[in-house]
């Protein structure tokens, strides 16, 4: 039917352009910095200048796409406090852009979305519905609408042909990763990209992200502090859920208060902390559009695509390694972690040389008072991820076990959106308080 042509793909030529802009791009300004190097301007200030383009070219062309770009682009933005001032500025307009101006699907396809997957009298079912999408995602879009009890609904659906588009793009990303290296210094984007192709099955089935939400919601009915919508109806390519209104954690993190800063931080760590023990799922998608402050002062959380499922909670070793560190026991640190994987087979490293790497790393919970800074994240990013440093080389010798790959990428981007809002808290306590195996 016509109503159910694919969206996404019909613009796949006009995406594939841009994505071959970027190596093609970075190519014509070496060539540029090379003849400024040749007219007598300093290799530092070439390069900086070289790095601030390929900045604003990479942000600008994920700034136009959806699918595997968008998804890209909104997983690397918790990080953007890791990079100078300077070059997030246009990534973070880039992605403000997108997610206001983002073309819409045609109102004949979204009924057509609706009719398949709610039958064909899905109009019934809501009192009211706004045919203008509310807001705009990497694999679907939200619609406002009324369900015929008289809720205020949000109505997330599908693109058709997302699953097409969001590999094509992933695809085309993973060939030129290094370009990312310019702007995020330490980070390895090819994991990143491959573990987002590895999840893409289970995050374009809204079935799944449904139940999870129901098992968030169920967790924390009645929490003073923590809001999961209801969900009221799914199927696999739409969700219906209970709408809720509140200040984007984004505009906190542009303009809020000192109060609203720490408070919005404190909560997002006890969500990251508690969800494991209560629901035995991680939230694994910390970008700072998933969730906002309601008038009550609670944080609503949205979009449960990407989750953890650890049906344990939290694996107790992480606790018990973070005491051993913190007691300054390197041996016990060294041992834990060669059992965990974390050490690959052979490898001889000096265990106080690896408690030198992490120490830094637990400065926010090295005692009960820390103030996550865009600085703090600056410094430690080029600690590890410049090759001249010592830790650079010793986290080369290190490895990240499978099992753990997903709960440190999402520590590390709550971290980054820590760093965003520039939240002080008692980050000490949350873990005391829900992290398996870490003593008061």
């Amino acid at each position: 039917m016509s109503d159910e042509r694919p969206v996404m793909p019909r613009g796949s030529v006009g995406r594939t352009a841009r994505l071959a802009s970027l190596p093609l791009g970075a190519a014509g300004r070496a060539t540029m910095g090379l003849g400024k190097r040749l007219s007598g301007q300093s290799a530092d200030t070439v390069n900086a200048e070289l790095q601030q383009r390929t900045a604003e070219q990479l942000f600008a062309v994920l700034g136009q796409l959806k699918g595997g770009a968008m998804k890209l682009g909104q997983t690397l933005s918790v990080f953007e406090a890791a990079v100078p001032e300077e070059m997030a500025a246009p990534y973070r307009e880039a992605l403000t852009k997108l997610q206001e101006a983002a073309p819409p699907m045609p109102v004949r396809t979204v009924h057509g979305v609706l009719a398949q997957q709610l039958g064909g009298t899905w109009r019934q079912r809501f009192a009211e519905f706004d045919d203008a999408p509310a807001a705009a995602a990497s694999i679907g879009q939200v619609h406002r609408a009324t369900w015929r009890d008289g809720r205020d609904v949000a109505v997330k659906i599908q693109y058709p042909g997302a699953a097409t588009a969001l590999m094509s793009d992933l695809n085309q990303l993973a060939r030129f990763a290094r370009l990312f290296a310019a702007v995020f210094p330490g980070l390895d984007v090819k994991p990143l990209i491959a573990e987002l192709k590895a999840r893409v099955v289970e995050e374009l089935d809204y079935g799944l992200e449904a139940d999870a939400q129901r098992a968030f919601a169920a967790a924390y009915a009645g929490d003073a502090e923590i809001a999961v919508p209801r969900v009221v109806a799914s199927a696999p390519k739409v969700v219906v859920s209970e709408w809720i209104e509140g200040t984007p954690l984004s505009r906190i993190i542009a303009t809020g208060s000192r109060e609203e800063r720490d408070r919005a931080g404190r909560l997002l760590g006890t969500l990251h902390f508690s969800a494991p023990q209560r629901a035995g799922l991680l939230h694994a998608d910390p970008h700072p559009g998933n969730f906002r402050i309601l008038p009550d002062g609670r944080m609503g959380v949205i979009d449960f695509g990407a989750i953890a499922r650890l049906p344990d909670g939290h694996p107790e070793p992480i606790g018990r390694l973070l005491n051993w560190a913190l007691d300054g026991r390197a041996a016990e640190v060294l041992a834990d972690l060669r059992t965990e994987g974390f050490v690959r087979p052979g490898v001889d490293v000096d265990p106080q040389a690896v408690l030198d790497y992490l120490r830094p790393l637990l400065e926010p919970i090295a005692g009960h008072h820390f103030h996550f800074t865009r600085a703090w994240m600056q410094e430690q990013a080029m600690r590890i991820g410049d090759p001249r440093t010592e830790a650079n080389r010793l986290g080369r010798q290190l490895n990240l076990p499978p099992a753990y790959l997903l709960i440190h990428r999402v520590s590390m981007g709550s971290i980054g959106v820590l760093c965003q809002l520039d939240a002080a808290a008692d980050w000490r306590a949350i873990l005391e308080e829900w992290l398996p195996g870490f003593k008061k």
